[in-house]
């Protein structure tokens, strides 16, 4: 028997490696396009939280509070203020000198048609002592007194809930309601087949660092600044934390 010529073996070896390497690509572009459509199926709904009736309410610890969803380009004029108040009151003392840039960011953030809301609203609003009636648009009948901002977005090529804001105003902080608001954001991702819940925290805000880390189970993520290259994470002043859901998210952002 002749032996099979070199120039044959190289042919055969070379067909072999482009057939693997079509059939990897053939594999990340499907993933890819899957992974497309779940944050474009999760986006297209328009109400998250009527699928859990149950959190629509929340009365207790001497608070009586209703939830409603929403999306950044239907926000009215009067909320979208109320909103910006919200966040300059309990976020600016974060940012110290960083406020005033980052504010421009979190104002074009906050109308963004991919960004979705989870109100939060009084049960019982006495218009006589709200001084926010002022500032209503025609047919709204009271302002939020707090709101949870997130999106649908790929980080590192897995689907994932991030959290933008969690904001409380004062007067209804420290009864249990970011807890409740935080466990309602991981119930939505989970069921919009999200991977993990993600968000970030600045670092001088050591309060929200150990409601997420020691009351929730959050944990530095592996795309935190520190995380991905401590020296440059030490002059950052923020850490990006995730709770996931899945063994691939654990490996990649865990």
């Amino acid at each position: 028997m002749e032996p099979t010529p070199l120039s044959t073996k190289f042919n055969c070896n070379t067909e072999s490696n482009n057939s693997r390497k079509n059939k990897a690509r053939k594999e990340i572009l499907e993933k890819k396009k899957r992974m497309d459509e779940l944050i474009k199926a999760a986006c297209a709904k328009k109400d998250h939280l009527a699928s859990f009736p149950s959190f629509s309410n929340f009365d207790k610890n001497g608070l009586s509070v209703v939830l409603k969803s929403g999306s950044g380009d239907k926000l009215s004029s009067s909320v979208k203020r109320h909103l910006q108040k919200i966040l300059k009151d309990n976020m600016e003392r974060h940012y110290t000198d960083e406020w005033a840039t980052e504010e421009k960011v979190k104002r074009r953030e906050l109308v963004a048609p991919e960004a979705r809301y989870i109100f939060v609203y009084e049960a019982s609003h006495n218009h006589d002592v709200n001084n926010n009636d002022m500032m209503l648009d025609k047919g709204e009948s009271h302002l939020p007194v707090g709101f949870v901002q997130y999106r649908f977005t790929l980080e590192e090529e897995i689907p994932v809930l991030y959290v933008y804001e969690i904001q409380l105003e004062s007067c209804v902080q420290g009864r249990g309601l970011g807890k409740i608001l935080m466990r309602l954001i991981e119930l939505i991702a989970q069921k919009n087949c999200m991977s993990a819940v993600i968000l970030t925290v600045q670092k001088a805000n050591v309060v929200a660092m150990d409601f997420y880390t020691t009351k929730l189970g959050y944990t530095i993520s592996s795309i935190s600044p520190s995380r991905v290259d401590p020296l440059m994470g030490v002059e950052m002043s923020y850490e990006i934390l995730c709770k996931v859901f899945d063994s691939e998210a654990k490996a990649i952002l865990e």
